[in-house]
């Protein structure tokens, strides 16, 4: 008669404090991507404002005001995604995957990848530039709707449940975003267009939810490294390549030779290079904090990026680099934590956390 072996109280105890730790780590990891947002989006934004970028946002600058509007912000989201792609490219090359990354274009997967990335890039990135040149910092809390949107989605395109809690917490978030725009509505002397600038984080937020639901599949299957790689390439050459060249034939400008001033420009480019890093370390911590403490918990704490997005906003522009129109009123403040609460709902339940103390 064989007799199994039972794992001693020490032994569970231990196993348990591992978790605990593991899990612990995985959410300071994904805290840090909602962090690092917020960063990339004030050195982006910040280099937008620099050098050939304040000759352009100039009254004499000579281009139409839909080349200022659209083709300007194409072109900076396009120069931080171009910066990005090729950080990442060289992260793929040290750690030897860009074998991988080739070869995950002749798949399923990675065809997804690849066409959730033009929504996530040309489309949204692209938006939430316009709105954060219309608007401000409080498009950041706007933007971050994606995960709300994302789950409505998914119940469309993949058929997953909408539990009441994640209805709750889809209600917090559209109440948070109502609250912001009210509290905007007055009137600002910095931002004239703010309502319009709202409407353009919505559509941002609208087409990385979309990104968000495909994406979620991709990575399942592809190494995330090798995804974040598709993700900001394709990104990276359909905004620069692709979207650029038409916008600017569009607002009658030349916009290959509006790219090629913006990358001599080296009193903004130094600022985007740091931007583009900022950018693809945001998802390289997305994405590790996702696969340590769990996808629901991880999004839950990425989503902070709609407090850390005008806090860093504020913190860089306007205290460090004194700008002005980058504060914002406490209501403002009070929606974007909101916004983090209905996305933790949505993740996951909070219910859980004094189950497992009681555990």
């Amino acid at each position: 008669m064989t007799q199994t072996a039972t794992p001693s109280a020490a032994a569970v105890a231990a196993k348990r404090a591992m978790s605990k730790s593991f899990q612990i780590r995985g959410i300071i990891t994904a805290i840090s991507s909602g962090m690092t947002y917020g960063m990339y989006t004030a050195f982006m934004t910040y280099a937008m404002a620099m050098g050939v970028w304040a000759v352009w946002y100039g009254e004499n600058s000579g281009l139409s005001e839909f080349a200022v509007l659209f083709l300007l912000s194409a072109l900076g989201a396009g120069l931080t995604d171009g910066c990005a792609a090729i950080w990442a490219l060289i992260m793929a090359a040290m750690r030897g995957k860009l074998g991988d990354f080739g070869r995950s274009f002749k798949t399923r997967p990675g065809v997804m990848m690849l066409i959730a990335a033009l929504f996530g890039g040309p489309f949204a990135s692209t938006c939430y530039v316009v709105g954060l040149q219309m608007a401000g910092s409080i498009v950041v809390p706007i933007s971050a709707l994606c995960p709300a949107i994302g789950a409505i989605l998914a119940r469309f395109l993949f058929k997953q449940k909408l539990t009441p809690r994640m209805m709750l917490g889809i209600l917090i978030c559209f109440s948070a975003s109502a609250m912001i725009g009210i509290a905007s509505s007055g009137g600002n002397e910095a931002h004239p267009n703010m309502m319009l600038g709202l409407l353009f984080g919505f559509l941002a937020a609208l087409g990385w939810g979309i990104e968000g639901c495909v994406c979620g599949y991709g990575v399942s299957i592809i190494d995330s490294e090798v995804g974040i790689t598709i993700r900001e390439v394709t990104i990276g050459i359909s905004n620069l390549l692709v979207l650029v060249p038409i916008l600017a034939w569009i607002g009658h400008a030349d916009g290959f030779a509006m790219l090629g001033k913006a990358i001599g420009d080296m009193d903004s480019m130094k600022w985007f290079i740091v931007a583009g890093f900022l950018c693809y370390f945001n998802f390289m911590l997305w994405y590790r904090g996702n696969s340590m403490c769990g996808a629901a918990l991880g999004m839950a704490c990425n989503g902070a990026f709609s407090f850390w997005g005008p806090f860093f906003c504020w913190l860089i522009l306007g205290v460090f680099f004194g700008l002005d129109g980058w504060n914002m009123v406490p209501v403002a403040w009070l929606g974007a934590i909101m916004m983090v609460m209905g996305i933790f709902t949505i993740a996951t339940n909070p219910l859980e956390f004094f189950r497992r103390k009681e555990q």
